[in-house]
Formats: structure tokens, C-alpha cells, sequence
């Protein structure tokens, strides 16, 4: 689940950071105010795409979701991208909690047929 999570946090920072020159060119959006905001979601989901090996990092990044999902109105057609986004979120967490629980029903049935093998 964490591997799929990351990869969509780093496609996820690279349209944020895609975003900020349209807010300020298009949109007339304050560059501090762009630049802040959508280049710290940026940094913060890069970061968090290399610390999901930790619990906190994976909630952390629910936030950020949420974050990019509201702040998304500032810009049009923004929103739409966003809630793509928050769509592959959803759909790597559910889809990577099916993989690791085949996974690990797979290693338990290996070092099941070992035990068996081994003690035979």
C-alpha cells in the first residue's frame, strides 16, 4: 500500500507545483500566496512520499489530500485535477491494502509448505 501511496504523491507534487505558475499567470492569484501554499503542499508531498513507511506520514498525507482538495478553488479547473488526485489516493490505499493482504497470505502459505517440507 505504502509504494502505491508514494507514487501518487510524487505525481501529486509534480501538478501542484505545475499549478502555482497558472494561479499566478492565469488566475492573477498573489505569488507569495500561490507560491507558499501550493509549493509547501508540494515539499510536504514529496517528503511524505519518502516517509510512508511511517503510520503518521500515511495520515499526514490524508491531510494533504484534503488541503489540496480545498485550496484547489483557486484556480479553475483546478478542482477537477484535485479530486483525480484524491481518487487515485483512495483507489492506491484501498488496491495496495489487497496486495499486501495477498501477499502476506502467500508468505504465510510458503513458510506454511516449508514447515511442512522441512519437518516431513
Amino acid at each position: 500500500m505504502r509504494t502505491l501511496c508514494a507514487v501518487v504523491l510524487v505525481f501529486e507534487a509534480i501538478v501542484i507545483g505545475l499549478a502555482i505558475p497558472i494561479a499566478i499567470n492565469l488566475e492573477g492569484a498573489d505569488p507569495a500566496v500561490a507560491g507558499g501554499l501550493w509549493g509547501g503542499m508540494a515539499l510536504a508531498a514529496l517528503l511524505l512520499s519518502g516517509l510512508q513507511k511511517h503510520t503518521w506520514a500515511h495520515y499526514a498525507a490524508w491531510v494533504l489530500q484534503a488541503g489540496f482538495l480545498f485550496s484547489s478553488f483557486m484556480v479553475t479547473g483546478a478542482p477537477l485535477v484535485a479530486i483525480v488526485f484524491v481518487s487515485l489516493w483512495v483507489v492506491g490505499v484501498i488496491m495496495g491494502r489487497r496486495v499486501d493482504a495477498i501477499r502476506a497470505a502467500h508468505e504465510e502459505r510458503a513458510e506454511q509448505e516449508g514447515a511442512e517440507v522441512g519437518g516431513a
